[in-house]
């Protein structure tokens, strides 16, 4: 089979499954779990929506939320905006323990927060289309992206939709102001739609992660619909991806994650499938029966697992909602929860961390808070 109509099978697979929810295409085991609210407020601090949550090494947790006063500086040549999101850390008995980065110039509109292998965290905010890198003392060592000199109030009519991957719900509506792009929004010179333009310029970013050598990948997924690639030290490499539903195309790609022989995984979530590249972008496969995927997690260790979150969509929360394990051939080893606002339902997950493959943290948008999930498997 040539490969065009192996890519012709693959789309025409994924157009029939998507009419279909994930669970009724498999028989997929529920895997029993219990919940707990891990988080420890002082008096005067409250969650918003949970866009982030992350863990480092010693236990501690770190959450990035849609909450604070935004404001905007005006009588300058430049008005200056800031404020909107704020980055808490807690120890690991849920203790609050400091904001980090208050008042930065750069925490907008909370979109994800990650730590990596060394401890350094990465926070990725959506208004400002800028990856942030701070060390373990808090201090920023790396910024990719670059706010924009001005944000267009209203903002731009939504562009078209892709012919193909609006499944139940909407997927990837509602998430935030860089969903509203122009026609014309994310293309490069001359580019496709999508694509961007070939350097740190985001439009809209979602997730980020690495691999092992430590190069650095970016899902810009609101505005742009693409992959670009960093190397360690922040120097652009290259990105692959534009908007549309073939192999290696785009509709708001949500989240990245990579496992240990550089897999890339991204959770195409306007199209309803999770794609797998190799390092150079290269398409591999797709896995088709994870709903509308948005938040994704790889555990570690010899045997990895990739958790998907079925997000449903802010717009319609009483829909889907659970939450996915597969192995890395796509096979649904499991699934737990189901949408709803109690304790074990999820409203529009947006962030998970699995640094213990059965001991999770859940960051949702739609209900303002994080869950400390234990599985049962």
């Amino acid at each position: 089979m040539t490969a065009r109509r192996r890519q012709a099978l693959t789309l025409a697979v994924a157009a029939l499954l998507a009419t279909v929810p994930a669970v009724a295409q498999f028989a997929v085991p529920e895997i029993r779990f219990e919940s707990v609210d891990p988080l420890k407020f002082p008096e005067n601090i409250h969650l918003g929506e949970a866009a982030g949550v992350a863990t480092n090494s010693r236990g501690d947790l770190f959450v990035y939320t849609r909450t604070g006063h935004p404001t905007v500086s005006i009588g300058t040549a430049r008005p200056f905006a800031h404020g909107g999101s704020r980055l808490f850390q807690f120890d690991r008995s849920g203790k609050f323990v400091r904001e980090i980065g208050k008042d930065s110039y750069g925490l907008m509109f909370a979109q994800q927060v990650r730590v990596d292998p060394q401890d350094n965290l990465w926070v990725v905010d959506q208004m400002s289309s800028m990856v942030m890198k701070f060390d373990s003392n808090a201090q920023v060592q790396l910024l990719l992206g670059r706010k924009a000199e001005s944000e267009r109030v209203p903002a731009a009519l939504p562009a078209a939709p892709a012919p193909a991957g609006e499944g139940r719900g909407g997927a990837g509506r509602g998430a935030g102001p860089a969903d509203a792009e122009g026609p014309a929004a994310g293309r490069g010179r001359g580019g496709l739609p999508g694509a961007g333009a070939q350097s740190d310029l985001f439009q809209g970013p979602s997730d980020v992660a690495w691999d092992a050598t430590g190069n650095i990948y970016v899902a810009d997924g609101f505005g742009n619909a693409r992959i670009a690639k960093f190397d360690k030290n922040g120097k652009f490499v290259k990105s692959w991806g534009s908007r549309g539903a073939a192999p290696g195309q785009f509709n708001t790609p949500r989240g990245i994650a990579i496992d240990a022989q550089g897999l890339v995984y991204v959770a195409d979530s306007g199209n309803r499938r999770i794609q797998v590249f190799d390092a150079d972008g290269t398409f591999k496969t797709a896995f088709l029966n994870v709903g509308t995927p948005a938040a994704l997690c790889l555990t570690p260790g010899p045997r990895q697992y990739l958790y998907s979150s079925n997000s449903n969509p802010p717009t319609d929360i009483d829909v889907d909602g659970e939450i996915y394990k597969l192995d890395l051939n796509g096979k649904l080893v499991g699934r737990f929860g189901k949408a709803g606002k109690l304790v074990k339902e999820f409203g529009s997950v947006n962030a998970i961390d699995c640094r213990s493959e059965n001991e999770l943290y859940v960051g949702e948008i739609g209900n303002w808070r994080v869950q400390k999930i234990t599985l049962h498997p």
